[in-house]
């Protein structure tokens, strides 16, 4: 017999309408019915939704007739959530992880709307999912679960040039990037025209009409932190071609940026509204969620659009800036989000929301980057669609300890010296974006080969940072 693949529709037409109670029920027939007759169990599924009471002793799906006893009995402003038991979940390079953020993901996975997960190797505790988090939902949208910097992203310009410039034009080159891009609070005054500024949204959430000001303000800028604009070198071998290129050594940009202030602030308005709608409380809270069908939900979904384009707006003003300055044209762009959430179709066939915090999109045929730290390489890859992992790869290298610990740990002199001795030069940045506060990067591709193919390898030469 084969396995059943149950569907949120087909709940939906034997009378379910509740979101949370159509993602516990394909939960529990997931784990509990594999082998079973589908007409049978849609039979029984649709007897404990029309009289919920007399299952609350069934041994299989007790949980969902409590929950829909309740749902019916609780009037709505003392609501309360029903916990899944724990969904498993798959661990890439778990004895590289620190046991907190697993813990994390143990709290996610008990979500009411949780259908699978997973983390990554480069995976570390982060607020609410962890960083390197990846959850999929029935149609409920978790804006931690996409965290603050909303559409954080990579991108990749490779030139027609030799990357001997670097070192025959090495001053010219740092002078461009001083005058090219901004970090932090600094901004640039010559922009004031984009599309971007004219989007509907704006108009249509009145909330986001008050962002717009500073939205317009750090167009094009980079955020502090562990964002970066490096000019180094890109080496693709038998792969080329698949990134229109001829295999070789390319001179090449690669920055590391996202949504600036206008993601932290939508991230922190729907999680308070959230919140207030679930009443949630204690380490779950930060987890709260909104359904796709509900006002705020749309208004999110929306908002995090708009921040994710915003995000490629800000990269390609940068490249472009560059660009303009080296007086070359770019041979090919690589980009990629993380921190965001999509509507994808899983092996199942049902449509889920994957949110990915801190992970790259890897299914059959995508190309993203997965950098290091300011002194290691960085990987040009190509998804492998692995399911396990929800179609998803790492994000970068991930920490081994906090910043603040990273700054009472190494000294200005170490890093200098290790710099040195990697042949890479820092423009700004501090001790507690070192190297040696993150995992290498090449124990974290070691535990996802199962995850992407490398295409290309860069290698940082002139880093900026704030």
């Amino acid at each position: 017999m084969k396995k059943i693949k149950l569907r949120g529709k087909e709940l939906q037409r034997i009378g379910y309408t509740n979101h949370r109670a159509i993602a516990l029920a394909i939960n529990l027939v997931t784990k509990h019915c594999k082998r079973a007759d589908k007409v049978e169990i849609l039979e029984l599924l649709e007897k404990i939704n029309h009289n919920p009471e007399k299952y609350a002793d069934e041994p299989v799906f007790g949980e969902l007739a409590k929950m829909l006893t309740q749902k019916t009995t609780r009037p709505k402003k003392n609501k309360k959530i029903v916990w899944n038991k724990k969904v498993d979940f798959k661990i890439f390079g778990e004895d590289y992880i620190d046991p907190a953020a697993i813990d994390q993901m143990n709290t996610a996975m008990k979500l009411p709307i949780s259908v699978k997960g997973a983390l990554m190797a480069d995976a570390h505790v982060g607020y609410g999912l962890p960083i390197g988090g990846v959850l999929a939902t029935y149609n409920a949208v978790i804006p931690y679960g996409v965290g603050m910097d909303i559409g954080c992203r990579m991108c990749l310009s490779v030139f027609p040039m030799s990357p001997k410039r670097i070192k025959g034009e090495h001053n010219r080159i740092k002078n461009i990037l001083l005058n090219e891009t901004r970090f932090g609070l600094a901004e640039f005054k010559d922009l004031s025209e984009h599309e971007i500024l004219e989007r509907k949204e704006f108009n249509e959430i009145k909330f986001l009409k008050s962002l717009q000001s500073k939205f317009a303000r750090q167009l094009g800028t980079s955020g502090h932190g562990n964002h970066f604009v490096d000019v180094g070198v890109v080496e693709f071998d038998e792969f080329a071609e698949e990134v229109n290129l001829q295999p070789g050594k390319y001179f090449a940009v690669l920055t590391h940026s996202g949504s600036r202030n206008f993601g932290a602030e939508v991230c922190k308005h729907y999680t308070n509204i959230a919140k207030q709608k679930l009443e949630l409380s204690g380490e779950a809270a930060s987890l709260a969620w909104l359904d796709l069908d509900s006002e705020e939900g749309q208004e999110y979904w929306a908002a995090m659009q708009l921040a994710g384009d915003y995000s490629h707006a800000n990269h390609r003003i940068i490249h472009n800036r560059m660009a303009k300055a080296f007086g070359e044209k770019p041979l090919t762009i690589i980009e990629n989000h993380h921190n965001f959430a999509w509507k994808e179709k899983l092996a199942e066939g049902e449509e889920l929301i994957i949110h990915r915090k801190g992970a790259t999109p890897a299914s059959v045929g995508d190309v993203g980057i997965i950098p290091g730290t300011m002194a290691s390489p960085a990987y040009i890859v190509r998804g492998k669609g692995n399911e396990a992992s929800l179609q998803s790869a790492s994000h970068g290298a991930g920490r081994l300890m906090s910043r603040n610990k990273a700054k009472a740990t190494f000294t200005e002199s170490e890093l200098k010296k290790y710099l040195r001795e990697q042949d890479v030069e820092l423009m700004g940045g501090g001790t507690d974006e070192s190297p040696q506060a993150y995992k290498d990067i090449r124990e974290v591709m070691r535990y996802q080969k199962d995850l992407v193919n490398i295409l290309g390898v860069f290698y940082p030469k002139i880093v900026r940072m704030e």
